[in-house]
C-alpha cells in the first residue's frame, strides 16, 4: 500500500478528537449531565472509529494481499464497525439512549436526514462501490474519502457539542 503515511496522518488527526473529548470530560470533573456525557461520548466514539478504520488497511497491507482484497476487506470491516458496533454503543450507554429519547422527534429526524444525505449516504456508497469492484483503480481513494467523511461527521458533532452544549434548540 503506497498511502500508508496518509492513513497514519488521518489516524493522528482523529486521535486529537479522542484526546479533546477526554480532556473535556476530565476538565468538567466528569460531567453528570446526560447531554454532556452523551455528546462527549459521541465525539470520542467518532474519533476512535476513524483511528481504527484508518489503521485497518495499514495493518492488512502488511500481509501479501491483492489491492482489491485489501480494500474489500477494509470496507467490510468499516461497514461492520460503523453499523454494528455503532448500534451496540448506542444501546449500551444509558446517556445516549436518554439523549435520543429526550430529543424532539422532528429535530432529530431533520438532523439525521441532513447527516444521512450529505455524509452517511456518500460514505456508504463509496464503500459499496469498493465491495462491488466497479472502480478498482479508485478503491484507495474511495476508502480514504469514506474516512474523511466519517471524520467530517465527528467534526460536525464536535461543533454541535461546543455551540449548543449538545442540546437541541427549542423554538
Amino acid at each position: 500500500m503506497q498511502d500508508t503515511d496518509l492513513f497514519l496522518s488521518l489516524a493522528e488527526i482523529a486521535g486529537v478528537f479522542v484526546g479533546f473529548g477526554a480532556l473535556i470530560a476530565v476538565r468538567s470533573d466528569g460531567t453528570s449531565d446526560t447531554w454532556g456525557v452523551a455528546s462527549v461520548g459521541m465525539v470520542v466514539w467518532g474519533g476512535i472509529q476513524v483511528v481504527v478504520l484508518a489503521l485497518v488497511p495499514v495493518a492488512i497491507s502488511r500481509f501479501p494481499v491483492a489491492d482489491h482484497a485489501l480494500w474489500m476487506s477494509s470496507s467490510l470491516i468499516f461497514l461492520a464497525f460503523f453499523w454494528i458496533l455503532g448500534e451496540v454503543v448506542e444501546r449500551i450507554f444509558p446517556e445516549r439512549m436518554a439523549m435520543r429519547a429526550a430529543w424532539p422527534m422532528r429535530a432529530r429526524w431533520q438532523m439525521e436526514l441532513i447527516f444521512g444525505i450529505l455524509v452517511i449516504l456518500p460514505m456508504n456508497l463509496a464503500l459499496i462501490v469498493i465491495l462491488l469492484g466497479v472502480l478498482p483503480d479508485l478503491e484507495a481513494a474511495l476508502y480514504f474519502t469514506s474516512l474523511v467523511l466519517l471524520l467530517f461527521t465527528d467534526t460536525l458533532l464536535l461543533l454541535f457539542m461546543v455551540t449548543s452544549g449538545g442540546r437541541p434548540q427549542h423554538a
